[in-house]
């Protein structure tokens, strides 16, 4: 049995495409294993805030010293932080904004990525806390920035999402893309069933 964090970073309700997409792939998930249970967290419609000054400054001392402003300051981080070590597996729906990731989405990331939490750093660098876990990112944009393409040099969406997470220990991430979604017509059809097999493979073989 185990335990997906399941999260949306689109601002759009019914109209998102990466909101579609990642529930129905859990939908699916849930139907083939009934027993794994599933934490969701909307962060398009519920941001979490920016780090600030009280919170590097309490991320970079020591719990001892904190006073109630610099507790405070971290307790979403270590909200998010807990929730994210108790997952075994990651069900993000990302959509591409200016070709890398939603501000919501980079809010949630620097929340999360903290020495002493999800990163160590030792002797030999740095060591992600994190490892172990399967992240699947359903990834939506206007356009197609797949290897190849004319737009290909403008995607820092996936190569981003990949080093972060992989920066705390998660490597095994595996990208569902449906893209060109600014087309019209069979283009846009074409695209979003290429999407939707990939999900039936991914619930298949994830």
């Amino acid at each position: 049995m185990a335990h997906i964090l399941h999260i949306d970073a689109s601002p759009r309700a019914e109209r998102s495409i990466s909101r579609n997409l990642s529930k129905d792939f859990v939908k699916r998930w849930q139907a083939v294993h009934p027993k794994d249970t599933v934490t969701y967290r909307d962060l398009g419609h519920h941001p979490v805030p920016y780090v600030d000054e009280a919170w590097i400054a309490a991320a970079f001392s020591p719990p001892t010293e904190h006073t109630p402003e610099l507790t405070e300051a971290l307790r979403i981080s270590n909200e998010l932080i807990d929730e994210l070590l108790a997952a075994d597996r990651y069900v993000f729906g990302v959509p591409m904004y200016n070709f890398n990731v939603p501000a919501v989405f980079k809010s949630y990331i620097d929340q999360i990525v903290r020495v002493g939490r999800t990163v160590a750093i030792g002797p030999d660098g740095f060591t992600g806390l994190a490892q172990g876990k399967k992240l699947l990112v359903i990834a939506a944009s206007g356009s197609v920035f797949r290897p190849g393409t004319p737009f290909a040099p403008y995607n820092f969406h996936e190569p981003y999402l990949r080093t972060v997470f992989g920066f705390i220990g998660i490597t095994d991430v595996t990208f569902i893309n449906a893209d060109g979604l600014n087309n019209s017509g069979e283009a846009r059809e074409h695209s979003l069933a290429e999407a939707q097999k990939a999900i039936q493979t991914a619930i298949a073989n994830w």
